[in-house]
């Protein structure tokens, strides 16, 4: 069961709670699911441990539903603001786990929790995603509060590339 922490929730919160999240690293292709705290998965984490894979985009600010062109560029200005600070990034697509809704994103090394939810908020996020190897944490973005949901995590490795990379954007 997650670890909530008590605070006004945004309404889309039940679904960045299910939400799941493809990250293209250059040979595949990682699904990371939430899942129970238990340790299992199929695949290890990709990184060395030391290294939290941050998860963020700039779709569809503060829960509303933009155009495909908007969103657009709003991602090209998160994916700018990451390159002039030097980070490691991958093309990730986060959404449902059923693949009706999804939004590319940033998958992001190099940032703090704080530096990751400060960006989201930068972009007008409800929240990101931190991955690590202890845990899939949901952070939110809120200015006055710095609340987490905790998960484990599964992975699925695919080879090529799911097809939600080859979908057009989400509006």
């Amino acid at each position: 069961m997650p670890a909530v922490s008590h605070f006004a929730k945004p309404t889309q919160w039940p679904h960045y709670l299910r939400a799941v999240v493809d990250i293209a690293f250059p040979a595949h292709v990682i699904r990371v699911t939430p899942g129970p705290l238990d340790g299992a998965s199929s695949l290890p984490y990709p990184l060395d441990s030391a290294y939290t894979i941050h998860i963020v985009t700039a779709f569809n600010p503060r829960g509303r539903h933009d155009t495909a062109r908007a969103n657009l560029r709003a991602q090209h200005e998160l994916l700018h603001s990451i390159g002039l600070h030097g980070l490691q990034w991958w093309p990730a697509v986060g959404g449902d786990p059923a693949g009706t809704h999804a939004e590319i994103s940033a998958a992001i090394v190099g940032l703090d929790d704080a530096q990751a939810r400060a960006l989201g908020r930068r972009f007008g996020q409800d929240a990101v995603f931190a991955w690590s190897p202890a845990s899939w944490r949901l952070l939110s973005c809120a200015d006055a509060a710095h609340d987490t949901v905790i998960t484990g995590w599964h992975t699925a490795l695919f080879t090529p590339p799911s097809h939600r990379f080859s979908q057009s954007p989400a509006a």
